[in-house]
């Protein structure tokens, strides 16, 4: 029997708000190059007022994969908490527009976060450096999750960043289980290395019992592990979960599943965004 989608998201609902900058403007404004910084919301105002012409699109990192699958002709959901203000109703109309079904309740006007966003600045090399204030998609709960559209999803796509949450520990736990008792499985993307570091043992237990598919990066291969061997920390990922798909930047990427290995190199491209 077909299921209604082929993939279920779950992470982070949020607006980014693209914009280049140079490196000289990332070392002024203490801005670490390549990854992800969580910053509140005053730091978010401080940082708009200074970019240059921003896009305003929705975003979040399992957000934007779904909504990839979506234009690839994939049957898709996205469960993510955003609020009843203009950026939430931008995030909400964006996916939808895209053919993935988004029905999160928001959160409602009276809460004193306001919808999440990341200030995405893009570096000339094409390096993109991530503030992100998280608002209201930090709350995101277990009552958010609805166990009958878990059921309805072949994999459910589950985002690392979304770990940081005081109840989305509890809200996945409830989508892995739905999906899996009627024959789904689960992948988890890692996100970033700091993301792993503060959420290693919560990761390792979720990846021993119901992942079946981890996306990552090496560095947050290497980090999960606690090594410095990459070959070793893949072997380790492959011996817990049935596909390890593992991003090795100007590397290309490296599949492992049943015992085998292949790796697909990358291919020498010109960055336009």
């Amino acid at each position: 029997m077909t299921k209604k989608y082929q993939i279920v998201g779950i992470g982070n609902a949020m607006v980014d708000v693209l914009a280049h900058a140079e490196d000289s403007f990332l070392s002024d404004n203490g801005i670490e190059k390549g990854i992800m910084q969580l910053i509140d919301m005053d730091r978010a105002v401080e940082l708009y007022g200074k970019i240059g012409p921003a896009t305003e699109i929705s975003g979040g990192s399992a957000a934007n994969t779904i909504a990839g699958a979506a234009h690839l002709g994939a049957r898709t959901a996205y469960v993510g908490k955003v609020k009843d203000d203009q950026l939430g109703a931008i995030f909400a109309h964006d996916l939808r527009s895209q053919g993935v079904d988004y029905e999160t309740a928001f959160a409602g006007m009276d809460a004193a976060q306001e919808t999440g966003r990341c200030i995405v600045l893009v570096s000339p090399c094409g390096e993109r450096s991530m503030n992100t204030y998280l608002g209201v998609t930090e709350f995101l709960e277990p009552s958010d999750i609805d166990e009958t559209q878990m059921a309805q999803a072949e994999w459910i796509y589950l985002e690392g960043y979304r770990f940081d949450g005081p109840d989305s520990h509890e809200a996945f736990a409830k989508a892995n289980k739905a999906c899996k008792a009627a024959g789904g499985k689960v992948s988890l993307t890692l996100s970033d290395p700091f993301c792993v570091e503060r959420h290693r043992d919560a990761f390792r237990d979720m990846i021993k019992s119901d992942v079946d598919l981890l996306f990552c990066n090496r560095a947050e291969m290497l980090s999960m592990y606690q090594t410095e061997d990459f070959n070793a920390a893949l072997d380790q990922a492959a011996a817990e979960v049935e596909i390890v798909a593992c991003t090795d930047s100007d590397q290309g990427a490296h599949i492992l599943s049943g015992g085998q290995r292949w790796h697909a190199p990358a291919v020498p491209t010109d960055i336009v965004d």
